[in-house]
């Protein structure tokens, strides 16, 4: 059986400066998991001394505290200042912009929306930079029940489907005067799902490796499921079954943006044994 990587797939930009960021400064915590990978979580702890807290407020003078990829919530982040917390931040600059985004356009005047997931962190954050509030929606669908005034700024979560997003700017822009639509979907995300769209086409099994809550890991296996109905999203080599490699003469793998090499290389040597 012929097994080959995507041409694009791993650890992006902003999750390789966030895990040198954490690197750096060990015996801090970080707010909220850096990067959706438990694994990669797990290894930061036990080789830099870097831990994880989920409640802010457990925080206290002096602490180092490692903003996460997705970014936090914008009051959060001005309370952990103002405690004396000492706050190195690892936001990903593409998660930074659409933060600037929404405030800037909603103190001039805009509906904000967002497309994305309203429970996923980042948008959360993305969402309180929003001085007078912002909507969150899925789909087209989620947009026809809601008013908005005439003027409409569009962002999108960082790591959507770009043929969803358009969707839902085609929906806006004919029915108000104006709407200013904000490309925030990064590049990594685009180039990983157009690899995985290309080698999904040729392969009849894809594995798709990341954290079972990583939005971007999956849409990729989504993309995947589309052309290949055999694609299967794992965490690590420890989730592989062999019924799934029987008779098949093309494996492809795909990893999420916070999915590390070496567990990657992991998995290829699982499969390359069965």
């Amino acid at each position: 059986m012929k097994i080959q990587l995507a041409q694009n797939y791993g650890f992006c930009f902003g999750v390789k400066r966030a895990i040198k960021i954490a690197e750096e400064n060990t015996n801090a915590s970080t707010y909220g998991p850096l990067i959706h990978n438990s694994k990669e979580i797990a290894r930061l702890d036990k080789d830099y001394k870097v831990g994880l807290v989920d409640d802010f407020k457990t925080f206290q003078p002096g602490d180092k505290a490692i903003v996460r990829t997705h970014g936090i919530v914008k009051n959060e982040l001005a309370e952990l200042k103002a405690s004396g917390v000492d706050v190195v931040d690892a936001t990903c600059p593409y998660v930074t912009k659409p933060q600037e985004i929404c405030q800037e356009m909603s103190e001039s005047g805009y509906d904000v929306i967002i497309f994305g997931d309203e429970a996923h962190p980042e948008i959360k954050g993305v969402k309180s930079y929003a001085t007078h509030g912002a909507r969150v929606v899925t789909s087209v669908e989620d947009l026809k029940s809601l008013k908005f005034k005439e003027k409409i700024a569009l962002v999108a979560q960082t790591t959507r489907k770009v043929e969803d997003y358009m969707a839902i700017a085609h929906y806006l822009i004919p029915r108000h005067k104006e709407v200013r639509v904000f490309n925030t979907i990064c590049n990594a995300t685009f180039e990983n799902q157009e690899a995985v769209a290309e080698i999904s086409r040729k392969a009849d099994v894809m594995i798709i490796i990341g954290g079972k809550n990583s939005s971007n890991t999956k849409q990729l296996a989504s993309i995947s499921k589309e052309n290949c109905s055999d694609t299967y999203h794992i965490e690590d080599e420890t989730e592989l079954l062999n019924s799934w490699f029987k008779n098949k003469s093309f494996c492809g793998i795909s990893a999420g943006a916070s999915t590390p090499d070496w567990i990657i290389q992991n998995v290829v040597d699982a499969i390359e044994k069965m």
